[in-house]
């Protein structure tokens, strides 16, 4: 965990203005004040079963086991959480924080447009006003999540800058916040200055608290393995957090390797990355030659993002978590393969996690189990999935 300067490890800390750090400080005053106490608490976990619809399953995918053979593999049902991913989770835990510092207007950035969406509904709950960044390119692949914030009374910002993906969205969120001070900044994943890391894992541990109770309960044992897709990685540490001091529990980070390592069309960044700055933290990232923060590409919008959160980067050094990749390809078969032996449709986020749990079940014992992260549902991904079957319809007949 973190040491009271924010790092874990070598990484973290905070790299901002002035202006932002002052804001900082004051939202780790406040969390420091409210994450334990019980009146917060209540409040919060209230509106995470009334609101948000927890707890949410951990289903034993027998068919798809069946169909692999090997391991037993859970789902641990994020995607029925209310709106559709975990990320209504953390949004509600940073909106009753922005509520106790008197704020009434809220700046997210989001990717695939989940954690927007979960901003605009708490907003709209809260009657703050919400303004989201994202990239250009994926408010053209996530329409619907655009509209459905729209709907709910948000103002979407298509950011045109750098590749139009979710690393600009952030850059814009940030420059946006640095024009209004007195804004507060709903961020979406374990990444950004300290105290956003801590925070996040915080509001995201009930995924574990709650996945680690049911499989004792289901099996009587620990899991084998938990695994989750990583971008900036609020889901993987939400799913890793109860299991960290588990040493026996393999934690596994799946990210995107898009066309593939062999070209610059991936978001690989615990495998090609290098230690840096980028968004205020020091992580692993992916930079070009002359310093610069690269362009990154996957097929999901959630995790082209050139950096990872800095607890990630201390599991990948300490050893305490292995990070791997999936390709487009391994995402959209294992998206296909959940979607036909269960009848769920994941994200395609979620899917380069279930891609991993296809390649490791068959190799393991069919008395091991696996856990895998189902972080969102594939509902805004319908388009992008037939775009790409049309594309590739001789590798998915």
């Amino acid at each position: 965990m973190t040491n009271n300067n924010g790092y874990f490890g070598q990484f973290g800390g905070s790299f901002v203005p002035e202006p932002i750090q002052k804001l900082l400080d004051e939202l780790e005053t406040t969390f420091n004040t409210y994450k334990d106490d019980p009146q917060f608490l209540e409040e919060y976990h209230g509106y995470l079963k009334d609101y948000a619809g927890r707890e949410t399953p951990l289903y034993f995918a027998q068919s798809l086991t069946n169909y692999l053979g090997g391991a037993k593999i859970y789902l641990k049902r994020e995607d029925l959480n209310h709106l559709g991913s975990h990320k209504l989770n953390n949004v509600l835990g940073q909106i009753l924080l922005a509520k106790r510092m008197g704020k009434t207007r809220v700046i997210a950035e989001t990717g695939a447009g989940q954690h927007g969406v979960a901003t605009a509904a708490a907003a709209a709950r809260f009657g703050m006003e919400c303004d989201v960044y994202m990239g250009a390119v994926d408010v053209e692949r996530q329409k619907l999540n655009v509209f459905r914030m729209e709907l709910m009374g948000a103002t979407v910002h298509p950011v045109d800058a750098g590749t139009g993906t979710l690393k600009n969205a952030v850059d814009a969120a940030f420059a946006a916040w640095m024009e209004d001070l007195n804004a507060f900044y709903v961020l979406g994943s374990a990444v950004g200055p300290h105290p956003y890391p801590t925070i996040v894992h915080e509001f995201q541990k009930v995924i574990s608290e709650e996945s680690r109770r049911q499989i004792l309960e289901k099996e009587g044992r620990l899991p084998d393995a938990v695994i989750a897709c990583v971008g900036g990685g609020s889901n993987a540490i939400g799913a890793f957090s109860e299991y960290i001091n588990d040493h026996e529990v393999k934690l596994i980070g799946v990210e995107a390797t898009g066309k593939g390592l062999d070209t610059h069309m991936h978001a690989a960044t615990m495998e090609k990355g290098t230690v840096g700055i980028i968004d205020g933290m020091k992580t692993y990232s992916l930079f070009k030659d002359n310093g610069e923060v690269a362009d990154v590409y996957s097929i999901s919008a959630g995790l082209d993002y050139p950096g990872v959160g800095p607890e990630h980067a201390f599991f990948k050094d300490s050893g305490r978590a292995q990070y791997t990749g999936a390709t487009d390809e391994d995402a959209i078969n294992a998206l296909i393969t959940l979607s036909k032996t269960e009848g769920i449709l994941p994200a395609i986020e979620s899917s380069h996690a279930l891609a991993e749990a296809i390649r490791l079940a068959p190799t393991m014992n069919p008395d091991q189990i696996i856990i895998v992260n189902v972080s969102g549902r594939g509902d805004k991904d319908v388009q992008s999935v037939m775009d790409y079957l049309e594309k590739n319809t001789d590798r998915n007949e």
